[in-house]
């Protein structure tokens, strides 16, 4: 499938809804909590079990976006968002499959190895072609189509719950919602598949394929770099912190007041996630935009020490004031959103656009480690806290010291990000054609 090249007078503002048709499907994989007390009930399964989907999904999610990262940028934005649209709704028939025949291994297979795999590709299949679209704005551009994978949950959500208390929640009922997602969300998704277009190749003053500007790296190339690693180090250390907070946002704010004299309800728990998620969409546009005018090392400053402090305050004063529990942890998940929104730009600025989405995938990684590890650490502490005889908020006390000790690592990467050697640089080609993946020589005094 070759990528379609726009015609003569195509507008640019007709990507990002193409790519948002892909971000915004395949961002239900936050509203998968919805799922999970039906399964329990229906398949008897525990809560651990009832995670796995969603946890082998976001594993998926990094190794599919670091293994197909290349495939996506060779033949283009739309045969990636093709085979987005086939796996993640793939997943849900298989799932629907499974849960009507009480199968569980089929919905994990579904939901978390082939639908993974969809998110994946799906996450990374319009990076590449927004900041070729928009390259005097490539944050902003980002943002706007990794809103909706935070989005995705504001709507998949209550479409959810709506299903299942039409469908019932037995099995059967289950399987007709996983059902009418997959066929749904294969609509939805073909909307961006028809609609994406690729910028036409620039031309010189004698009418030649213009080269590629600036820096250029291969992705191959890009590994073999100190920055690659750091940005790596700065997209976990900012993830978990930020993931530390969402997987256990409803428990975490009755946890805090359980012993005041205002607890927190079940509903204003609830009310609590759903305001996260909507901080968490919006820092991915806000925040990304904010990297154009200020600098993506800027923005990152402000993630991580910021970040820092938010946690802070919340160790030493949260449980005393729930105005202030609430800001602090709204700000956190801002960051935790915009730095999955930014860090597409910031690679672009080291690396160039030549390969941007396959080192983009690579990175990727990152976020499938912090989502392991952020909640491994807030969840294992609480848990060992609560066998030591402690409650409300000093289950997560030690947690938060290690959440800032994160952010401060990852405060210090950020600040060793420098250019990158031109050794690491690929010769130039003509855009739209492929670069020579070989270093440029350096004399022998460099």
């Amino acid at each position: 499938m070759s990528p379609p090249v726009a015609p003569p007078g195509w507008s640019r503002w007709l990507v990002p809804p193409a790519a948002l048709s892909v971000h915004l499907s395949i961002g239900q994989a936050y509203a998968w909590s919805v799922f999970k007390p039906p399964l329990e009930s229906a398949l008897g399964l525990s809560g651990t079990q009832s995670a796995l989907p969603f946890q082998l999904g976001i594993v998926m999610l990094g190794l599919s976006a670091a293994f197909g990262g290349t495939l996506v940028e060779r033949h283009g934005p739309r045969w990636a968002m093709t085979v987005a649209l086939v796996c993640f709704s793939s997943g849900f028939l298989l799932s629907a499959l499974g849960a009507a025949t009480e199968q569980y291994w089929l919905i994990v297979l579904g939901y978390g190895f082939v639908g993974g795999i969809g998110l994946g590709i799906g996450y990374i299949s319009p990076v590449s072609t927004l900041i070729k679209w928009f390259p005097d704005r490539p944050g902003m551009a980002t943002g706007i189509a990794i809103m909706g994978f935070g989005g995705g949950a504001l709507i998949a959500s209550p479409w959810s719950a709506q299903m299942l208390e039409s469908f019932g929640t037995d099995n059967s009922g289950i399987a007709l919602a996983f059902l009418v997602h997959g066929l749904a969300y294969a609509v939805f998704m073909l909307l961006g598949v028809l609609l994406v277009r690729v910028p036409r190749p620039r031309t010189g003053a004698d009418g030649a394929p213009a080269v590629l500007e600036g820096v250029q790296v291969s992705a191959r190339g890009a590994m073999r770099t100190p920055q690659f690693w750091l940005l790596w180090v700065v997209l976990c250390t900012n993830v978990t912190a930020g993931i530390g907070i969402l997987e256990k946002a409803a428990p975490m704010i009755t946890d805090f007041f359980a012993d005041t004299s205002t607890p927190v309800s079940v509903t204003a728990a609830a009310g609590f996630v759903a305001l996260l998620s909507a901080a968490n969409m919006a820092g991915r546009i806000g925040w990304s935009s904010a990297s154009d005018l200020i600098g993506r090392k800027n923005i990152y400053r402000v993630y991580l020490g910021v970040g820092a402090l938010m946690y802070t305050l919340i160790a030493l004063f949260g449980d005393s004031s729930k105005p202030l529990f609430v800001l602090c942890a709204l700000v956190v998940l801002s960051f935790y959103g915009g730095g999955f929104a930014t860090v597409p730009a910031y690679l672009k600025d080291l690396f160039g656009t030549y390969q941007v989405g396959a080192i983009h995938g690579r990175l990727l990684t990152a976020w499938s480690t912090a989502g392991v590890l952020g909640p491994l650490i807030v969840n294992w502490i609480a848990d060992r806290q609560e066998e030591a005889g402690k409650h409300g908020a000093a289950l997560y006390g030690t947690s938060f010291v290690i959440m800032i000790g994160l952010l401060a690592v990852g405060f210090v990467a950020n600040e060793l990000v420098r250019p990158v050697h031109p050794r690491h640089h690929v010769s130039a080609a003509p855009a739209g054609k492929e670069a020579v993946d070989v270093p440029r020589q350096q004399p022998e005094s460099a």
